[in-house]
């Protein structure tokens, strides 16, 4: 099977960072992509960063310019840095690892102070 393990959430103050990693492992086959969504208490799960095999990005209008994805496609690995956080940042981040099925994370606090 497949599994994905986060890391790197937590408490921040506004305008501070985080660095998010996950990382997939078992049967892999192939990942077409590899990204990060996140829900906030009371609101839908929207995608906030997605990055392609071939390295092509995408990002919501609101965390353009702050968060940053990259990944280590030998260790399967996809990070999402951010910057310049705010308390609308606040969220559940969950892992999405797409191959022909969609695999999700655990998902991870972020909890941003102002």
């Amino acid at each position: 099977q497949v599994q994905l393990v986060e890391s790197g959430g937590g408490l921040v103050q506004a305008g501070g960072s985080l660095r998010l990693s996950c990382a997939a492992s078992g049967s892999i086959f192939s990942i077409n992509a590899m990204g990060w969504y996140r829900q906030a208490p009371g609101k839908l799960r929207e995608l906030v960063a997605r990055i392609t095999r071939g390295g092509s990005t995408n990002y919501a209008d609101s965390v353009k310019g702050r968060f940053t994805i990259s990944r280590d496609n030998a260790k399967n690995t996809v990070y999402l840095q951010m910057n310049n956080l705010k308390p609308e940042d606040t969220a559940v981040y969950y892992c999405n690892v797409e191959e022909s099925i969609h695999y999700w994370g655990q998902g991870t606090q972020v909890t941003v102070s102002s």
